[in-house]
């Protein structure tokens, strides 16, 4: 569900403002900080996550406003080296600003602990209400996207912006939404994987090499993909780390057969994501061009 949070907020942007957007990962990284840094000063782990959304969407809509609008015209080489720039720029800033050493969210008593599911089954607490937050999420932006106002001129940004510019839909400020709207999904995905692992510099960009799998796997531009895509992500590689270094190590006859099945293991989502393009360039749920 990280993953969805994450490819949700990328897939949406590129969508519908043809944009690559390298620094996406940052915004996870920001999001991460600002829930860590709102939770120590004031001891509340809700206020610090209102504060991963907040200050995610403030410096998209910043980033979107200062840098990427006068990308729009460019091809995707610009935006790639521009937004690479970005990833440099937040990386020493967020160290100017919090130093090298990592921080560490303590989780509310509340959400602490393992619960034990039909089956016997003890499973982390935490981990289930991510489950559950990013199912909420993904019906929250099904709606947002089918129900509203919003969602139909976003639907028709990504169909044909001149059009809806021409019918007098402010574009800029559209394009400014979406893209604080993809940052606030980025901040909060930071703001749980912090509170599970440590938050320090540079922990986006791992995360958002798969969420770039995520993307082209559910077809760019689609949140319905972008939720099958990580769910079909997240258990290709967890199953697979879990069950191909045992089962090489079994029935292999050579020496090392579980670092074979390792190795292998490491590459299988990308393994996927090349049957998914051979028998369906788009993506699964993607359109033709």
């Amino acid at each position: 569900m990280m993953l969805f949070l994450m490819a949700a907020g990328l897939t949406l942007v590129f969508g519908v403002m043809g944009l690559i957007n390298l620094a996406h990962g940052s915004l996870f990284m920001v999001g991460a900080f600002a829930c860590a840094w709102v939770a120590a000063a004031t001891g509340w782990f809700w206020l610090g996550l209102l504060a991963s959304l907040v200050a995610a969407a403030g410096a998209g809509a910043l980033v979107e406003m200062l840098v990427i609008r006068r990308l729009y015209r460019r091809d995707h080489l610009d935006q790639v080296l521009a937004t690479f720039a970005l990833i440099l720029v937040f990386s020493e800033g967020t160290r100017w600003v919090f130093g090298s050493f990592p921080l560490y969210l303590n989780l509310p008593s509340a959400l602490s602990g393992a619960v034990t599911l039909p089956g016997g089954l003890v499973y982390p607490l935490f981990r289930l209400v991510i489950i559950a937050v990013g199912a909420a999420v993904a019906v929250g932006l099904w709606l947002l996207i089918t129900r509203t106002r919003l969602g139909i001129r976003i639907r028709a940004g990504e169909a044909d912006r001149e059009m809806i510019a021409a019918l007098g839909v402010d574009i800029a400020r559209l394009y400014t939404i979406v893209f604080a709207l993809g940052a606030a999904l980025a901040g909060l995905a930071g703001a749980l994987v912090g509170s599970i692992q440590s938050v320090q510099v540079g922990m986006g960009e791992p995360v958002l090499i798969l969420a770039f799998v995520v993307v082209v796997i559910g077809g760019i531009g689609s949140i319905k993909g972008a939720l099958i895509g990580a769910l079909l992500v997240g258990m290709t590689d967890t199953l697979g780390k879990a069950l191909l270094p045992d089962l090489f190590a079994r029935f292999s006859q050579a020496p090392g057969g579980d670092a074979i099945g390792a190795s292998l293991a490491s590459m299988l989502i990308y393994i996927l994501m090349a049957l998914v393009l051979i028998l369906r360039p788009q993506g699964l749920f993607g359109t033709g061009a």
